[in-house]
């Protein structure tokens, strides 16, 4: 039978922890990410950020495996996911870190923005796919004549838009990112926090976004969770609702954005 997508919760985390070549990098995290709804996840270097969100992206680090408790993504188990990991995946887009650098040399922006509807679909109708990058241009503030160009032609920021422009092709219903604003100014992260908001309000989109951007939780009307070695120690609705555990000493710079 079809599987039924768990569409009022984006992600249910329950008391999931995680290892990496047996090394537990995350250990007993629980929050609930509905639709509709944002999550901003802090925390220092090393604190297991990435690897929370490459779990919940379902594009786990290699080496990352769940070893206790559960998440479940769509209402998929991250634990046990089967066949699953193909609509997980589907419904997902992801933003890792390093997105922009990291882009395919040798597609031009067209065919980056396009691959994660051509891996599945060589029956495209080519028109309208045109169409839609060239939406997503227009969305991230690019030049339309920046479709035929390769990678190397863009700057940085350039590189950022058309990664994100990927990462939102398939209209997904969960949007996990790293790094969102790397190398975007102040006019263009407007354009690119827009692009997440409007989805949320018209689709029902969510979103979990990795950042230390003091910003980002006021900009995304977020919740806000706080990690430090794997651990959470706080959690809130915004910078300023933050909950500290009584080991969690408040870190000004998330308290005071």
């Amino acid at each position: 039978m079809p599987r039924t997508l768990d569409t009022a919760v984006a992600i249910r985390a329950d008391d999931l922890s995680l290892a990496r070549n047996g090394v537990r990098v995350i250990d007993g995290v629980a929050f609930t990410l509905e639709a509709a709804h944002s999550l901003v996840v802090m925390g220092p270097t090393g604190s297991g950020k990435t690897s929370l969100a490459s779990l919940l992206a379902g594009r786990p680090d290699e080496g990352l495996s769940v070893v206790g408790g559960d998440a479940r993504v769509h209402g998929i188990s991250a634990r046990h996911p089967g066949r699953g990991v193909r609509e997980w995946t589907f419904h997902t887009g992801y933003l890792p870190q390093g997105a922009g650098a990291n882009l395919p040399a040798r597609l031009t922006v067209h065919e980056v923005i396009s691959e994660p509807i051509t891996a599945r679909d060589r029956r495209v109708n080519t028109r309208a796919l045109a169409v839609r990058v060239a939406t997503l241009l227009d969305e991230m503030e690019l030049p339309l004549g920046t479709a035929p160009k390769y990678p190397y032609e863009l700057s940085a920021g350039m590189r950022q838009r058309v990664a994100l422009a990927r990462a939102l092709v398939l209209e997904p219903r969960l949007f996990v990112a790293e790094d969102l604003y790397a190398n975007l100014d102040v006019e263009v992260r407007r354009a690119a926090r827009t692009a997440i908001t409007r989805r949320r309000d018209e689709r029902g989109m969510a979103s979990l976004v990795v950042t230390n951007d003091a910003d980002a939780p006021r900009d995304l009307d977020a919740d806000v969770l706080v990690l430090r070695g794997g651990h959470v120690v706080a959690y809130g609705h915004g910078a300023e609702g933050l909950q500290w555990t009584p080991d969690g000493a408040p870190d000004r710079r998330i308290s005071a954005g």
